[in-house]
C-alpha cells in the first residue's frame, strides 16, 4: 500500500494542476467576453464594413422584395433602397446604431438637396453640419433619437458635433483604425500615403515595402497574438479563435496581413471607399475617388424617394421575425452576426428564417472564416429546406472591397 502512495498523490495534485489551469482559462475566456461586451455597449461602426454592390447582387434585389437586415452603421440599408424594395426592416441590439440609422433615414428625407446629405454624412470639417441638423433634421426625429443626439458628452459638445468634424472616426471601430495610424507612424509608416498610388501596382508595390514588414514587428505580433487586439473591429473571442484557426501557428497576424492585402491591392483605389476609410480616414474628394453607394448622386432621388419603406426595430433578428406571417421576407441580410451564436441560437433563427421566408427567399451572411457557419451545426431538418450557392459566393466574396471577411455566403429556398 505504501508503494502506491506517492502515484496516488501524484495524480491528486495532477487533477487539481488541471482542473486550475482550466478554471484560469475560463476565467481569461470570460474576462475577454465581458470586455468585450462592454466596449460593444457604445457606439461601434460609423460605417458598415460590408460591400452593399456585393449584397444586392447576391440578393439579385428589386422592386417589390421585403428585406429584413441588421443595421450596424445603415450605409448598406440606404443602398439598398437605390433599388426599390417594398420594404426594410433594419433591425439592432445597439441602441446608438438605431439612432444613427434614424438619423441617416431623416437625413434624406429633410436635408434640402443631395449636396447637403453628402456635407453631412461623406464630407469631414463642416462645421455647418450641427447647424443644418437643428433647422432640417431634428425637428423630424422621434424625441428619443433626437435627445441621442442632443447629449452632451463630458466635453460638453453634443453627439452630433461629431458630424462638425470627422464623425467616421468616432466610435469603435474609427478608434481602431485611428490606434493602427498611430502603431504605423511609430515605424515609421504613413499608411495615408497608399492613397497616392496611381495603378494597382503601385498599390502593390506600397504594401510591400511598407505595410506587410510591420507585421514581422515583434510588438506587432504580440499585440495581435491577444483577443483584445481585434475587439475595435467588433470581433468577439470566438470569432478571433475561428481566424487563427485558419494560419498555421493558429496567430492571427498572417491572416490580418491576408485581408490587409486584398484591401490595399486587389481594388483600384478609386473605386474602393473601404481603402479610404481604413488608409486615409475619410472618404475620397470628387477628383479623388467614389462615394459610398448611398451617396452618389446618381441613387439620390431613389433612396430619398423610398425611405418611408423603412422600419428600424431596436430587437433582434429572431425577435423580428417571430412577429411576422409565413412566407412574407424575401431577402434576409444577416451580417457576420452567426459567428457569435451558439447552436440553439442559430437554429432559433433559421427556424424563424424558414418560417417566414417565400417562395424564392434568399439568405446572405458573411464568415470571419472562409466556411459557412451552418456546416454540422444546422438542423438537417432546417437545412435540407435551403440551397447552398458555392460558386456565386465564392465570385461575390472576391470582389467584396471591403476584404476583412474570409467567406460570404447565399443561400436560396427551395421550392
Amino acid at each position: 500500500m505504501t508503494d502506491l502512495a506517492p502515484d496516488a498523490g501524484f495524480r491528486k495534485n495532477h487533477k487539481l494542476k488541471s482542473a486550475l489551469l482550466q478554471h484560469k482559462a475560463l476565467s481569461k475566456d470570460g474576462f475577454s467576453e465581458r470586455l468585450f461586451g462592454l466596449l460593444f455597449s457604445g457606439l461601434v461602426y460609423p460605417q458598415i464594413w460590408e460591400d452593399p454592390d456585393v449584397d444586392m447582387a447576391a440578393m439579385e434585389l428589386g422592386p417589390g422584395h421585403r428585406v429584413v437586415t441588421i443595421g450596424s452603421g445603415g450605409c448598406n440599408m440606404l443602398a439598398y433602397l437605390s433599388c426599390e424594395p417594398a420594404h426594410i426592416d433594419v433591425v439592432d441590439l445597439n441602441p446608438h446604431h438605431i439612432a444613427l440609422n434614424r438619423l441617416k433615414l431623416a437625413a434624406f428625407r429633410h436635408l434640402p438637396d443631395h449636396g447637403a446629405v453628402v456635407r453631412h454624412l461623406g464630407a469631414d470639417r463642416v462645421r455647418t453640419n450641427s447647424r443644418s441638423f437643428d433647422r432640417y433634421i431634428a425637428p423630424n426625429l422621434d424625441s428619443a433619437t433626437r435627445d441621442y443626439w442632443n447629449k452632451r458628452g463630458l466635453t460638453g459638445r453634443r453627439r452630433i458635433a461629431a458630424f462638425n468634424r470627422n464623425f467616421y472616426r468616432t466610435g469603435l471601430l474609427g478608434r481602431f483604425i485611428g490606434a493602427g495610424h498611430l502603431i504605423a507612424r511609430l515605424h515609421g509608416v504613413k499608411l495615408q500615403d497608399i492613397t497616392k498610388a496611381r495603378s494597382l501596382r503601385e498599390q502593390r508595390q506600397f504594401f510591400e515595402d511598407r505595410i506587410a514588414p510591420l507585421f514581422e514587428r515583434p510588438v506587432i505580433r504580440w499585440m495581435t497574438s491577444r483577443k483584445s487586439s481585434l475587439f475595435g473591429l467588433g470581433i468577439p473571442p470566438q470569432q478571433y479563435d475561428e481566424l487563427a484557426s485558419l494560419s498555421e501557428g493558429g496567430t492571427i497576424a498572417p491572416v490580418l496581413r491576408g485581408r490587409l492585402e486584398k484591401l490595399a491591392c486587389h481594388f483600384p483605389i478609386r473605386d474602393n471607399y473601404f481603402a479610404w476609410q481604413a488608409f486615409a480616414r475619410r472618404y475620397p474628394q470628387p477628383h479623388e475617388g467614389t462615394l459610398p453607394t448611398y451617396l452618389r448622386p446618381e441613387h439620390y432621388a431613389a433612396i430619398r424617394k423610398h425611405t418611408d419603406s423603412v422600419a428600424v426595430h431596436h430587437a433582434s433578428v429572431t425577435e423580428l421575425l417571430a412577429t411576422k406571417p409565413s412566407a412574407s421576407v424575401d431577402r434576409y441580410v444577416l451580417l457576420d452576426a452567426q459567428d457569435w451564436m451558439t447552436d440553439g441560437q442559430l437554429n432559433d433563427l433559421w427556424t424563424e428564417i424558414t418560417r417566414t421566408a417565400s417562395a424564392s427567399a434568399r439568405v446572405i451572411f458573411r464568415t470571419a472564416a472562409e466556411k459557412s457557419v451552418l456546416d454540422g451545426r444546422l438542423s438537417p431538418a432546417l437545412l435540407d429546406q435551403w440551397t447552398y450557392l458555392p460558386e456565386r459566393s465564392e465570385e461575390l466574396n472576391r470582389l467584396d472591397r471591403s476584404a476583412i471577411y474570409g467567406g460570404f455566403h447565399i443561400y436560396e429556398k427551395r421550392a
